[in-house]
């Protein structure tokens, strides 16, 4: 799904009695999780962080292997106050009071199944080699029968995509910003633009996949070396995206962002790393070839293998 009506929501956090989240809705989580679970700083000023906000479930953009991708809208009602968001003498930070505008966001929320719902289907090709922080936890994923060890499993994933998201981003690489993880759900932000109808309804319309584009050859040029980049900054951080292919790449209007990072492939420690990178390279550059680039997946490879060593 491309469009989701993203203007039903505006009304929600404005109901009569605002007090308590209505239908779809919850309290914003970015204070309920650590700071170490939220995005890295400087956090974008769109982001909305105050407690008053509401998340509003707007619908489904995408349905996945192993995850969901549902539209969320952060917004704050108009005159939206809680107790957090006064200081010790009651009044409100500069910036903070509120306005007769709410303040609102919007973001995807990635939400991934557990291990008896997905379908991990290559699971340990791109975890070889991976470590958790904790050795219990190790242990545990090792052992999928036991309850801990499914759940330690499922949420590996949603760990792995917000610490990469997180890196990359603060890296400049073209990824959308890691807002927070909470469990298995990781928000971030949403690629796309607002649109108004004839009617006045207001539509959230995703970023095409680059798969289904046709840019000029002028554009192609500029396409090709804003995904060579992104690529260098994976392998100078020393990974390989994993499952690179168009349809991993969002065409936001001229430039590209990567999407799709739960498997990245650590290249030092898989021993299917260069595999798998090459994989990637080869993939990419048959769409570039295609479409009348004169590119070469072997050079491309032997590039990153050297950025990355």
């Amino acid at each position: 799904m491309d469009a989701v009506d993203s203007g039903a929501a505006h009304a929600d956090p404005r109901q009569a009695d605002p007090s308590e989240p209505g239908p779809g809705q919850r309290w914003s989580t970015w204070r309920s999780v650590a700071k170490g679970q939220r995005g890295p700083d400087p956090v974008p000023g769109w982001v909305v962080t105050r407690d008053a906000a509401l998340d509003t479930e707007l619908g489904i953009l995408k349905t996945g292997k192993e995850a969901d991708a549902f539209l969320l809208e952060r917004a704050v009602p108009p005159g939206g106050v809680t107790p957090s968001d006064r200081g010790p003498d009651g009044g409100l930070p500069a910036g903070d009071a509120p306005s007769d505008q709410a303040e609102r966001c919007l973001l995807v929320a990635k939400r991934y199944r557990s291990l008896e719902h997905g379908q991990f289907h290559r699971g340990t090709e791109y975890t070889e080699g991976r470590r958790t922080r904790r050795t219990r936890d190790q242990r545990a994923m090792e052992d999928r029968k036991s309850a801990w060890g499914r759940a330690v499993s499922a949420t590996q994933w949603a760990d792995a995509e917000f610490v990469a998201l997180r890196d990359l981003w603060s890296a400049g690489a073209p990824v959308p910003y890691p807002v927070q993880i909470d469990g298995t759900e990781v928000l971030m932000e949403f690629i796309g633009t607002e649109v108004s109808d004839e009617a006045g309804r207001v539509q959230a319309v995703a970023a095409p996949r680059l798969t289904r584009e046709r840019p000029s050859d002028d554009l192609l040029e500029s396409y090709w070396e804003q995904l060579t980049g992104g690529m260098g900054v994976l392998a100078r951080l020393g990974f390989a995206h994993g499952d690179l292919s168009p349809y991993n790449i969002l065409a936001d209007g001229e430039r590209l962002v990567i999407i799709d990072l739960p498997q990245v492939v650590d290249l030092a420690s898989n021993p299917f790393a260069s595999e798998v990178l090459l994989r990637d390279c080869r993939t990419v550059c048959a769409w570039f070839t295609a479409r009348g680039l004169d590119v070469d997946a072997d050079a491309l490879f032997a590039d990153l293998l050297a950025q990355a060593f």
